[in-house]
């Protein structure tokens, strides 16, 4: 689940970009991927928190300016930052984000890699504590959504119950649903119209 936002894109867009390699990520060890970033899911979003706090520290980021942005694992990243600190970040944006690892365990149970997921996902605790759809009462920035009917990874129902959880909650919320497209949405007509929109949703969150 490594989609990624465009950062050059961003950056052309004016916005200073960070991406962090937060406690969890393949590719780095053994150890730095201790218990991954579901099971060590507040490890994993308190790098990411730490990040933004770097930002501000560096007199890089306006701590009144700091967004978050992210695709799959990013998104919920994005998502659950929320549930960590809701006031650090003031806008987020989550695309094809996983909201509920329940929902995540139970969307592979048609599939031969059910038991890995699982496996990976674990059981405990964390399984609540770690899905921002069950928290949305402590969002406190604006949230932007986007996903494909279509997605095989992660499906549309996260983005859809997390949109009406945060509407039932009182929170500023929008949700854009593109018809028969994939987790990565490889389509270039729609991709131009989410950035214009991400664009668009910062500007007016941020007071841009």
């Amino acid at each position: 689940m490594g989609v990624r936002l465009d950062r050059a894109v961003l950056r052309r867009a004016g916005y200073a970009v960070l991406q962090p390699n937060y406690r969890g990520s393949s590719g780095y060890g053994e150890a730095w991927y201790g218990r991954n970033g579901f099971k060590a899911w507040d490890v994993a979003i308190g790098d990411v928190n730490d990040a933004g706090r770097w930002l501000v520290s560096q007199g890089i980021a306006d701590p009144e300016r700091l967004a978050i942005a992210g695709w799959s694992y990013g998104g919920y990243a994005a998502l659950q930052s929320q549930v960590l600190d809701p006031e650090l970040f003031k806008a987020v944006v989550a695309i094809a984000p996983v909201t509920d690892l329940k929902y995540l365990r139970e969307d592979a149970r048609g599939y031969t890699n059910s038991r890995v997921v699982s496996r990976f996902i674990g059981e405990g605790p964390h399984i609540d504590a770690g899905s921002p759809l069950r928290h949305a009462e402590k969002f406190s920035a604006p949230v932007a959504l986007f996903h494909g009917t279509f997605d095989l990874n992660v499906d549309v129902r996260h983005s859809r119950a997390m949109a009406r959880e945060l509407s039932k909650a009182g929170k500023q919320v929008s949700y854009s649903e593109y018809e028969d497209l994939q987790h990565n949405l490889s389509d270039s007509k729609v991709r131009t119209e989410m950035l214009l929109e991400i664009d668009a949703f910062l500007t007016k969150a941020l007071g841009g």
